[in-house]
């Protein structure tokens, strides 16, 4: 249960936002747990899940985890026709995300179409009665500066009060993955930082983005500053392997060491340690 007095003058305030919410259905029952029995307040749902139905009918048994929306345009299949018409090459399916920004920049899909399929993405979620607190995207494509500028819109439009901004933490452990990620993002963040029009807290987990484990949050927790609110991307779950087979995937996540890390005691301890509080999109009005 998230505690309802937040005193930002000297406590550090965090939002730990588990991503891909009915990607698989391992990963929706882990990220589940580990909101129930962990540090997870926060999650994304990715409206176009085969199994949408049934994934938000289980989050009426967790009142307390906030939900936004994942949009999304580079996995599985578009909800829209139109997107599917423009994705004739694919066979209408999203492709990669590197596909999918040419396409995007190269003219062959338009930004009428990334709008249509945007909205029909959170009015699926909105039908369901789902409060939508925030909005990110998958693998961060949001954050291309045509995208970005149309997701403030929508956010405006929808009454949807946080729309996440990617941006590096300083780094841990150097890798080239890292690398490419951070730099990747710092420039869209230069780009974008103009356009910003509502308020973003500091964004957490992108350099170890699939793997965080307890070192990185040793690291993490003591720079964490009173009077901040910062947003911890995770990715816990129940591990997909009878659900995917894509060897990109599996390699990229540590889903069940993710999930033995948000709900290991451990954690908890570093977080008061540190004197952090943790918190839900709905505590920061």
């Amino acid at each position: 249960m998230l505690s309802e007095s937040i005193k930002p003058d000297c406590q550090a305030l965090l939002i730990v936002n588990a991503d891909d919410y009915g990607y698989f259905d391992a990963v929706s029952r882990g990220i589940l747990d580990a909101h129930a029995r962990g540090i997870v307040t926060a999650t994304g749902i990715l409206a176009t899940g085969e199994s949408f139905d049934t994934q938000v009918s289980r989050l009426s048994d967790y009142p307390d985890l906030d939900v936004g929306v994942h949009l999304n345009l580079t996995y599985g299949v578009p909800l829209t026709g139109r997107m599917r018409a423009a994705l004739k090459r694919y066979g209408g399916m999203f492709p990669n995300k590197f596909a999918m920004v040419r396409a995007i920049l190269g003219g062959g899909v338009s930004l009428t179409a990334v709008e249509s399929e945007w909205r029909a993405q959170i009015e699926r979620c909105l039908s369901k009665g789902l409060a939508l607190r925030f909005v990110n995207s998958h693998e961060h494509i949001h954050m291309l500066p045509p995208l970005y500028r149309l997701v403030l819109a929508l956010a405006r439009e929808y009454g949807i009060a946080h729309v996440r901004f990617s941006m590096p933490e300083r780094m841990r452990v150097w890798s080239v993955g890292a690398l490419l990620r951070g730099g990747l993002m710092a420039g869209l963040g230069l780009i974008n930082r103009d356009a910003r029009t509502m308020p973003a807290m500091a964004f957490l987990g992108l350099a170890e983005s699939g793997r965080l484990g307890h070192e990185y949050l040793q690291w993490l927790f003591p720079s964490l500053r009173p009077g901040r609110v910062y947003e911890l991307m995770c990715h816990p779950g129940y591990g997909a392997h009878a659900e995917t087979k894509d060897p990109r995937l599996l390699s990229y996540h540590d889903w069940e060491g993710e999930h033995a890390l948000m709900t290991h005691p451990d954690t908890r301890e570093l977080l008061s340690q540190n004197g952090i509080r943790l918190v839900g999109y709905r505590q920061l009005g």
